[in-house]
């Protein structure tokens, strides 16, 4: 067994990769005994990572509020407290909080043999989000 001491700060989530107000809690990073990392997010109203996709996929367990993902493919789904979504390795997709309720969830992903965990790519516009906004199912 291996016990960590709660100690890390919070973080800012980076402009590159999120828009709005993002703060992220590392809960493990990828090392030499799993591949997996995993962290929890909060997400401001409005706030949503940019595009992305994973090489081995992700994992997202819901623990507050009310939020959305969408992948490249166009499905929008909805996702509250409790709710698991798996996103497939290579799929394109975003996600975040609705425009009037704050969202936070862990993210749960494994590294590749390269150690990468995930490509960032392209910010969803705000044509793209008010769109997921009326989509949403």
């Amino acid at each position: 067994m291996r016990y960590t001491r709660s100690g890390a700060r919070t973080a800012t989530g980076p402009r590159s990769s999120f828009t709005g107000e993002v703060l992220i809690d590392g809960v493990r990073e990828p090392d030499e005994q799993s591949a997996v990392g995993c962290a929890h997010v909060r997400f401001a109203p409005g706030a949503r990572t940019a595009w992305h996709h994973h090489p081995k996929g992700q994992t997202l367990y819901v623990t507050d509020g009310i939020g959305l993902v969408a992948t490249r493919a166009g499905g929008v789904q909805e996702i509250r407290p409790g709710d698991v979504v798996y996103i497939e390795p290579g799929e394109e997709h975003w996600h975040g909080a609705t425009a009037d309720r704050f969202m936070a969830h862990l993210a749960m992903q494994e590294a590749d043999g390269d150690g990468e965990v995930v490509t960032w790519l392209d910010h969803v516009s705000d044509s793209e989000y008010d769109a997921a906004q009326g989509a949403r199912s």
